[in-house]
């Protein structure tokens, strides 16, 4: 039996493999995967299939998703007041959602394995110099020099390291009392005083705090208020690392890619012929796709009966990435034929990826106000079809960066220079993100 679930889960070597580093030596790159199929797993099976059955609950309009964190990790970022800056943004954010809108929410971070990118280019050229394009610290470095931009697959290893120090914060931050609900005005100290969003969360903070209290004298404090469950995700875009860290569960005998909860498919490598599509078809992870503006009913309807043939309720997310101008025009059709199909799925929206544009400093950015308008029609479509908005997918920072403009404390295309500190793409920071918390949540009660 394992020797047929080994050749299943190696088919997608012989299919076409897009986004794939060109590694100097293959040797290496060999030695490198054999080395991480030792490691001990980042996430078990039965963690995964928990977060299956809360994606259930989102399919049948039970809960929403949130799920959020950088555009690209870095290995210098796996530090515990980097990640706890994370953290404590996501956690802000859901308490928001889960009080404003009181809907259970199901908390992903796009952390612990987000370390590579896909490339529109495989090099990049300056002052007459090319080299390979930075792919993500997974696969060599950002600095424009031969040494740091050299394919190095040991940095494969390095990424499982980095991931690992991630999660253990994560865990331990969210079971060992930084969650708790009655730290809600902690997390808020340090910017209410400078953000119009941080004094908008102080003040449902209060509430929550006299929530919390009524609560307690009435005899009510259950578990749930002093810790959250959290899961981490990332693209599944470097099919070597993925398939080293696929582990066949000893109880169930079943596959589970154990780097992270939860991964998804990029709109660049959906291809249903491909060897990414073929790869998560066969692991048993819930799984997201992402879908741009082109998508076609057809393409939907053909990857869920790939990716979820027997219709698994939570196996299968679809992730929107249309841009504000085109979703309320593109998202309609998929809906519509997918819900007539009958296979559950949860519908989540990113308000990102649709919406990069170039400032005249050369800086790729964001509008705030393009963000909160995909989320919006991502919530006019659904409402106006009967169907459940299942949640938000946002690349975000903990940190005060100037990425992104716009916002309560707006930051104008002037200051972009200022703390720009993305390793890829333009990043909401934490005034910009609570906004758009306290938008969706206005959003969600009016459905």
């Amino acid at each position: 039996m394992a020797t047929d679930i080994t050749g299943e889960l190696d088919a997608w070597r012989a299919l076409p493999a897009l986004q794939q580093p060109e590694w100097d030596d293959p040797g290496q790159l060999a030695a490198a995967a054999a080395e991480l199929a030792k490691q001990p797993p980042l996430v078990f099976a039965g963690e995964c299939d928990q977060l299956k059955e809360q994606l259930a609950a989102v399919a049948r309009g039970e809960a929403f998703v949130l799920q959020g964190g950088d555009c690209a990790e870095t290995f210098d970022g796996a530090t515990a007041d980097a990640v706890k800056n994370k953290l404590k943004t996501l956690l802000q954010m859901a308490v928001v959602l889960t009080y404003a809108a009181s809907v259970p929410v199901v908390k992903i971070g796009r952390m612990a394995g987000q370390f590579a990118k896909p490339r529109s280019k495989p090099t990049e050229t300056r002052g007459g110099v090319e080299l390979p394009a930075y792919r993500g610290d997974a696969v060599n470095g950002f600095d424009f020099d031969a040494g740091s931009r050299r394919n190095d697959p040991w940095r494969l290893l390095q990424a499982y390291h980095c991931s690992a120090v991630t999660l253990n914060l994560c865990r331990a931050f969210t079971k060992g009392g930084y969650a708790d609900l009655r730290q809600v005005h902690a997390w808020n100290q340090d910017f209410v005083s400078q953000s119009p969003a941080g004094r908008r969360y102080d003040r449902l903070a209060g509430e929550i705090d006299r929530a919390l209290t009524f609560m307690k004298a009435c005899g009510a404090n259950p578990d749930e208020f002093h810790g959250v469950e959290f899961y981490s995700s990332h693209e599944a875009l470097l099919l070597e690392y993925e398939r080293a860290l696929t582990r066949v569960d000893s109880l169930s005998g079943l596959p589970y890619d154990v780097s992270a909860h939860f991964l998804w498919i990029g709109e660049r490598t959906r291809q249903l012929d491909g060897a990414h599509v073929d790869f998560l078809s066969r692991i048993r992870n819930p799984i997201g796709v992402k879908l741009g503006p082109t998508t076609s009913a057809d393409d939907a309807l053909a990857l869920m009966d790939k990716l979820n043939p027997h219709g698994e309720p939570g196996r299968l997310t679809f992730v929107t990435r249309m841009g504000a101008g085109k979703i309320r025009d593109a998202l309609p059709p998929l809906i519509e034929k997918v819900t007539q199909h009958g296979s559950p799925v949860a519908w989540v929206c990113d308000p990102m990826h649709g919406n990069t544009w170039e400032a005249a400093s050369g800086h790729k950015t964001r509008r705030l106000d393009d963000v909160l308008d995909e989320v919006a029609g991502f919530f006019d479509v659904h409402r106006a079809l009967g169907t459940h908005p299942g949640g938000i997918h946002i690349e975000f920072t903990g940190d005060d960066v100037t990425e992104c403009v716009g916002g309560g404390h707006e930051i104008v295309e002037d200051d972009l220079h200022q703390r720009y500190e993305t390793a890829c793409d333009p990043r909401l920071n934490r005034g910009q993100s609570l906004d758009l918390a306290f938008m969706v949540a206005e959003l969600y009660r009016n459905t």
